[in-house]
């Protein structure tokens, strides 16, 4: 699924499932809140922090779903067209980055 029909069917569902879309401050709110559950995932299960036994079912994939799902809605809400500024972004990353990386001494 490209990020354009994404962003469509997360619209839909807006529109099937929810009353309407939360306000855009209320939405990076949640969304500030859902890296902040990657993040708790990834410190103790791949960081040097002590994983709690309450943490070892939580599933990444479902968090990083779920900061996407926000990240959709926010584009929608604020008439961001996602595929096309990703586009431009990994253009942009492309071309400006390539040599960069291939030279950093710290990644060889």
């Amino acid at each position: 699924m490209d990020l354009k029909n994404a962003q469509q069917e997360v619209d839909n569902w807006i529109k099937n499932h929810g009353v309407r879309y939360f306000n855009e401050l209320t939405n990076m709110a949640q969304l500030t809140e859902e890296v902040g559950e990657v993040a708790r995932i990834i410190a103790r299960r791949y960081g040097e922090q002590s994983e709690k036994e309450s943490d070892k079912n939580k599933d990444l994939g479902e968090e990083l779903a779920d900061v996407v799902f926000v990240v959709l809605c926010l584009a929608n809400q604020t008439g961001v067209d996602l595929q096309a500024a990703f586009d431009k972004k990994m253009d942009l990353k492309t071309k400006r980055d390539h040599d960069r990386h291939h030279n950093n001494e710290k990644l060889k």
